[in-house]
């Protein structure tokens, strides 16, 4: 017999004896000293057969036996609470018309029984999770405070009681007054203050942190519990399908900036149905801007890349779905690209892909001209003979004042989108950001590998900076702002505040607990600025979106800028600045 059918067994026999017992103690409560008459026991054996018959059958019917002693919650309860409303009311409908067959009966008795009979067969399923509730943690689990009063703190506590959660609670704080000195999971409820006692008197040093911050808040939060002495900080999240995490604190967390102006409903107005092509699709924002464009309703999704790794990745990490078209075409092969555009005639273009590693471009400048420059012309230049009515470039900050190639190539390349623009037929914006968080070839990764292979963190320079945005929030926000162009436009993302590198590097350190790795300061890279341009100025426009800016950008005569730019095609390495400062003046190459 399988434990499910033993599990019915065991309720179904218990019901009907609690069912039955609650009656004839309703009968006994209803008669002084709990003496029925002799008269009476007739109708007693008549209404419990007929009581019992319809509370199991109700109970049935709202499937109370497929729950488990251990998932029986308020919903439950409840279910059992219209059990018995249903079943008090079906039977005095059954008494009246049967009534000589009942009598004598005191109609009392149902109205007791419903309350007693609810009272002990709601008792009986909640007795085993009581006993849990209090049933001590594992030997082996590792003393916590949980901080936030919470919906999460709930969960958590219920966790480790169900053991499957390898910690124990020590307490439970909060800063908010209104709930110190309430209970929660059984917790008195004590300031974030106490937290010194709580770890003298139990010897903590992990918390758990249950509640929704932003980075800032959690920021301070992390540093405030590092000074209280708890060294190993985590947090606790819902993860959907009632599968829950406890992980530890990353960088991601403390430097996220979480736009407030998010806008799903626009972007999916202007993916949905649509056939849309990506290029570098394979890339950090690349394979980011495919999923939130299957995610808001695609067509059909031209993936072009020219790495079949990342082509190959990219349709894995969506799951092959049937949507997807992968063309391994580089994007400066016009023949090959042209094909694509004259097979599928993508309605909304994405253009990611480019070569972005500063120091790459600054060894290999001609390669940096032909993909960066050539490559968006050629996208450009099909879209509008293939009537594509959007075409989004992906630029970056360091196309702001360049003082590096592959920041003067993606100068050249806005100055190319900006000025090629046909209103109602063809219109063409770019959209200018900073890093994102965890992109290939970032510091991020990089620090954590150090990290992992206990080196030394390089940084470059004790002062420079980088802007930073997750990459899901900075892809979404580029589609945001190719909702609402018109054609012509250059916007730039905010990017929020600064962050210097030395600061992260150190919390890096800190957060893995590898502090006496220490920081390497190696000088800045051919190229490489100290201070990113700050993006945003005061003479940018507002948008409707508080984190979308439009920003002014030099006209050009497009004939002499196509001109130009094929001039640049042909120079050789040593020609290639000069030939970038024709075209963006305020280029300031520092190639040391």
């Amino acid at each position: 017999m399988s434990k499910k059918t033993l599990r019915y067994l065991f309720f179904c026999i218990a019901d009907i004896f609690i069912f039955s017992i609650s009656l004839l103690l309703a009968f006994m409560m209803r008669f002084s000293n709990a003496d029925i008459p002799n008269e009476f026991y007739k109708g007693l054996l008549l209404s419990m057969v007929t009581l019992v018959s319809i509370k199991m059958a109700l109970m049935w019917l709202f499937r109370l036996y497929k729950v488990p002693w251990r998932f029986f919650s308020l919903a439950e309860a409840r279910k059992i609470f219209y059990v018995h409303i249903l079943a008090a009311s079906i039977f005095i409908g059954i008494y009246f018309l049967f009534k000589s067959t009942f009598n004598p009966f005191p109609r009392s008795v149902v109205f007791i029984d419903m309350i007693l009979s609810y009272t002990l067969i709601s008792g009986f399923r909640i007795s085993k999770r009581m006993f849990l509730d209090y049933k001590k943690s594992p030997i082996n689990s590792v003393p916590c405070i949980v901080v936030g009063a919470t919906n999460k703190a709930i969960h958590i506590l219920k966790g480790m009681k169900q053991g499957y959660i390898n910690y124990y609670a020590v307490g439970v704080v909060d800063n908010r007054k209104d709930l110190i000195g309430s209970y929660c999971g059984g917790f008195l409820v004590k300031s974030e203050e106490d937290i010194p006692s709580i770890i003298k008197e139990s010897g903590a040093k992990v918390a758990i942190v249950a509640l929704a911050l932003d980075p800032n808040d959690l920021k301070e939060l992390y540093d405030k519990l590092l000074n209280y002495g708890l060294d190993d900080i985590k947090l606790f999240s819902l993860l959907g399908e009632n599968k829950e995490k406890i992980r530890d604190i990353s960088i991601e967390d403390l430097l996220a900036r979480k736009p407030k102006d998010l806008d799903s409903k626009a972007v999916q107005e202007f993916i949905f149905n649509k056939v849309v092509m990506v290029t570098g699709a394979g890339g950090t924002i690349g394979s980011e801007i495919c999923k939130q464009c299957l995610k808001f309703g695609a067509k059909k999704l031209i993936m072009v890349d020219h790495s079949e790794f990342n082509l190959y990745k990219i349709d894995q990490d969506t799951n092959q779905d049937k949507r997807n078209i992968l063309k391994m075409v580089n994007i400066v092969y016009e023949k090959e690209l042209e094909e694509i555009f004259a097979t599928f005639k993508p309605e909304v273009i994405i253009h990611a892909a480019a070569y972005k590693h500063v120091p790459m471009c600054e060894f290999n400048p001609h390669m940096a001209i032909k993909n960066n420059i050539i490559g968006t012309k050629n996208v450009v230049d099909f879209a509008k003979k293939y009537k594509t009515k959007k075409v989004v470039l992906i630029s970056t900050d360091k196309a702001v004042r360049p003082t590096n190639i592959m920041g003067a190539t993606k100068r050249v390349c806005e100055l190319y989108c900006v000025n090629s623009s046909v209103a109602n037929e063809t219109e063409i914006v770019a959209v200018r950001f900073g890093n994102v968080l965890g992109s290939s070839g970032s510091v991020i990764p990089k620090f954590k590998e150090q990290i992992k292979n206990n080196e030394s963190l390089s940084v470059t320079h004790p002062d420079i900076v980088r802007y930073f945005m997750l990459v899901s929030e900075a892809c979404q926000l580029v589609l945001q702002a190719a909702s609402i162009a018109n054609g012509g436009e250059l916007f730039v993302l905010d990017m929020g505040e600064p962050v210097k590198i030395v600061d992260l590097a150190t919390r890096m350190l800190q957060l893995s607990k590898k502090e006496h790795l220490g920081i390497n300061f190696v000088g800045l890279r051919p190229g490489e600025k100290l201070y990113e341009e700050l993006l945003i100025d005061k003479n940018d426009k507002n948008t409707k979106y508080e984190s979308i800016f439009v920003t002014h950008s030099d006209k050009f005569d497009i004939d002499e800028l196509n001109s130009k730019i094929l001039k640049l095609k042909d120079l050789e390495d040593e020609d290639v600045i000069s030939g970038l400062k024709e075209i963006v003046k305020d280029f300031n190459h520092l190639p040391n």
